[in-house]
């Protein structure tokens, strides 16, 4: 179930499937309408001759006018959006391709051009004047000049996607909102139950040895079917524990994953082991249709750090890259993350791998002060952001890894920032930054841990 899942998503996300599907469904019109034509009296189409009045060469004439104008367009289609490919690369980041490829519109737009060439190719086949019987499929041809007229729109739309969907304020937002989609998906979806104190003393004082699991394969790792592994776990009286994290680099023949059985000492089987490799998804890129969150801030931050890079210089589009990051992190700050031990009837059967609020903070922040460290633009919408992070949350571990980034800001602002005018704006921002921290919980704020 697994692999058919990726599977899928890898096809979903290739610019050929919805154009491919939308010429076989061309094919299928094409044929159906030209029946449609010879099995019925085209006599109603002599009170339309405005309409159905050309004959079998103006039949052909259009169809084929028409074929060579679609095909013309795809290619300039093709050309376009390879173009913007390699402009979006250069400009912002190659981790965010994949967004483009697999966008909707622009999918649609190529299979409809593709599809107005074949459809035409198709109808123009069973045209015949003259000696060769006369037959003009008055239905079929109507509808390829209705698909021409439409045509021209779709144009007219798609030099407006693309010219918008190359700004950077749209890229930035439509990460950042897939990112959210992704984390109200996940989180705070949990497989099993979490560990009680009981199941948490069964696992210390229970004598486990543990055996490794080789990985089948090399690449990064997408996700990981939990529930089959709970259940593999219960079904074999075993504990799992994970080696990796979705987001992780996955060599072959490197520990994946490690099983201890409660009540034997033996290394899994064979077929064990092959089973077990099949619950996880290992491919040569990363990718958020899974489970790995952390990749979405990672683009975003990979485009503010090329905007930070002094052959682009761009904190415009930085300071825009921090704001969203700020945004996702407050939707993240009131949610439940995964907990790492999972149970099932009372005893730990999972041992997860996984990320605290403090990695992702880091992940978000880091970087980018490290690089935009003598901006002050930079540091002063950094601690904006954090600010914004702070009223979403009202732990005390989280708000903990809050004003851990703001003494960093602050030993950065004295490393490398020199002038005292400067220096005194990020001083006055950080220490609202850092009254506000320092208030007692809000109301009604959320307390997750």
């Amino acid at each position: 179930m697994n692999r058919i899942k990726t599977w899928w998503l890898r096809l979903n996300a290739s610019l050929w499937f919805v154009p491919t599907l939308m010429v076989v469904a061309a094919l299928l019109l094409a044929y159906g309408l030209v029946i449609i034509d010879a099995g019925t009296s085209n006599k109603w189409t002599a009170d339309y001759p405005l309409l159905f009045g050309a004959g079998a060469d103006g039949a052909r004439g259009m169809l084929s006018a028409i074929a060579s104008s679609a095909i013309t367009v795809a290619a300039l289609i093709f050309s376009l959006t390879l173009s913007t490919l390699a402009t979006v690369s250069g400009q912002y980041t190659s981790r965010i391709l994949r967004n483009f490829m697999r966008d909707r519109a622009n999918q649609v737009v190529m299979g409809f051009f593709v599809s107005i060439f074949v459809y035409c190719l198709i109808v123009l086949r069973t045209i015949r004047g003259g000696d060769e019987g006369g037959f003009i499929p008055p239905l079929a041809v109507s509808f390829a000049l209705l698909m021409a007229v439409v045509s021209i729109g779709m144009l007219i739309f798609f030099i407006h996607h693309i010219a918008t969907s190359i700004q950077a304020a749209n890229i930035i937002a439509e990460a950042g909102q897939e990112t959210i989609r992704s984390m109200t998906r996940i989180f705070p979806k949990q497989v099993g139950e979490e560990a009680g104190p009981e199941a948490e003393d069964n696992l210390r004082t229970a004598d486990l040895r543990w055996h490794p699991v080789a990985a089948a394969g090399s690449g990064y790792l997408q996700g990981v079917a939990s529930k089959e592994l709970l259940d593999f776990a219960g079904e074999q009286n075993a504990v799992v524990r994970l080696e990796h994290r979705p987001g992780d680099f996955v060599t072959l023949d490197t520990p994946l994953l490690s099983v201890a059985y409660y009540a034997a000492d033996r290394p899994p089987g064979e077929q064990e082991q092959r089973r077990l490799n099949g619950y996880f998804t290992i491919d040569s890129q990363r990718s958020i249709d899974q489970q790995d969150v952390a990749f979405g801030f990672r683009q975003i931050v990979d485009i503010a750090l090329k905007a930070l890079s002094p052959g682009i210089n761009d904190t415009t589009t930085a300071i825009m890259c921090i704001d969203r990051l700020g945004a996702m992190l407050a939707f993240l700050a009131s949610r439940a993350l995964h907990q790492p031990l999972r149970a099932a009837d009372g005893q730990v059967r999972v041992i997860a791998h996984t990320r605290d609020f403090g990695d992702f903070v880091r992940l978000a922040f880091d970087q980018i002060r490290s690089c935009g460290d003598d901006n002050v633009a930079v540091l002063v919408r950094q601690l904006t952001a954090l600010e914004t992070v702070a009223r979403r949350t009202g732990s005390y571990t989280r708000r903990q890894s809050l004003l851990k980034q703001c003494d960093l800001i602050e030993q950065a602002t004295d490393t490398t920032i020199t002038r005292a005018y400067e220096q005194a704006q990020v001083r006055h921002r950080l220490a609202q930054v850092r009254a506000f921290l320092a208030k007692p919980l809000l109301p009604g704020v959320p307390q997750v841990a």
